[in-house]
């Protein structure tokens, strides 16, 4: 067996040297090798928005004026003719105070003013006559000023008692609580029964005319993020209506449990929202797309951000570097506000490995 080897070795490189065949030739891979260094497969997305299917964060529908209603004075709440969800014209009464105790502090007050009165009548007479004695030279100076005194405080305590009388009118007044503005009743606090202090919250009375959505977001998917930014709501229940929503403020300080900051988003009039009605909310709308990029598509150059826009031309491919305005950072996805437009192909893995011009292969979804 050995010799058999060693007899048919040089019938096999004698042919290979006559004819000086490269291997991969003689081997039949001369295609093989120009296959080897054909254009690469892309991993890239598609810069669009996405509608419903792009990153949401659920949100709950709120009204802009919104008050806690209270009583101005101490009492024992006997009646509260309104429940939570009721709705109510500005006017009508919400919730009555006991009013016994207040009516007789108001008739005290008017019995001491009707005192006060008299007895500032009767030192503006005294004090008359002690005038009509001194120009005799009847009365002295000492009882002239004596009556002048006199007088002085009457006035005084007659303007006292009738403050006094202002305030007990106001405090009964203020047994009737009353809205002082058309809306629903949003929350309820204390029932019937109830003795409540001045300011106890009593229920909470909200507009329905400007409504708003309310949303919580982390500190870096704020940073860029466009002041007059536009939002899409909608609700699970019913995906297809969707409405446009803008951005009115943010919450200067965040949340102390999730650090998250609130946004508060307009919504038109006409939104078919309830209040406390939960939402959905992303990122622009139909008419003003907000771009979505993987952060991994960004390099830099020359201290700005860019990324590898792919162009196409039939089967030919190539890639170009194109800066950016990268804007707000949702978890792993960048906002691109300036730079790409939707429908624009965008090389996401491997892009420091790519030069301008470079041909590129198929595309390969992530």
């Amino acid at each position: 067996m050995i010799r058999a080897l060693v007899l048919i070795l040089p019938v096999l490189v004698l042919p290979l040297q006559a004819q000086s065949l490269s291997l991969p030739d003689w081997l039949g891979l001369e295609g093989h090798a120009e296959e080897g260094g054909s254009v690469r497969p892309i991993v890239s997305e598609i810069v669009e928005d996405r509608g419903q299917d792009a990153r949401w964060v659920p949100g709950v529908v709120a009204s802009k004026t919104q008050v806690t209603m209270a009583f101005q004075t101490l009492g024992r709440m006997v009646s509260r003719p309104v429940d939570l969800g009721d709705r109510v014209e500005r006017g009508d009464v919400l919730a009555n105070l006991a009013s016994e105790d207040l009516a007789a502090t108001t008739r005290a007050a008017e019995a001491a003013l009707a005192a006060a009165e008299v007895q500032r009548d009767t030192a503006r007479l005294t004090l008359e006559r002690t005038q009509a004695l001194a120009a005799r030279n009847v009365a002295t100076a000492a009882q002239l000023e004596q009556a002048q005194r006199a007088a002085a405080a009457a006035e005084a305590g007659a303007e006292q008692a009738q403050s006094e009388l202002v305030q007990a009118r106001d405090a009964q007044s203020y047994a009737r609580m009353t809205a002082p503005f058309a809306g629903v009743v949003s929350a309820v606090y204390e029932a019937p029964g109830s003795v409540l202090g001045a300011g106890t919250p009593v229920l909470q009375l909200s507009a329905e005319d400007q409504r708003e959505a309310l949303i919580d977001l982390p500190e870096p998917a704020l940073a860029g993020l466009p002041a007059d930014a536009v939002f899409t709501i909608w609700q699970l229940s019913d995906p297809n209506r969707q409405v446009r929503a803008t951005l009115d403020r943010i919450d200067p300080t965040a949340d102390s449990a999730t650090r998250t900051r609130r946004l508060y988003l307009t919504l038109p009039p006409d939104a078919p929202f309830r209040l406390g009605a939960l939402i959905r909310a992303r990122l622009g709308t139909a008419s003003e797309p907000a771009l979505m990029l993987s952060s991994s598509a960004i390099f830099q150059r020359d201290g700005a951000p860019h990324v590898w826009r792919v162009l196409r031309n039939g089967e030919a491919a190539h890639v170009e570097a194109v800066p950016i305005t990268p804007a707000a950072d949702f978890d792993g996805r960048v906002l691109v506000s300036q730079g790409l437009n939707p429908g624009d192909e965008v090389v996401i893995r491997g892009v420091n490995s790519l030069t301008d011009g470079q041909a590129v292969g198929e595309r390969v979804q992530p």
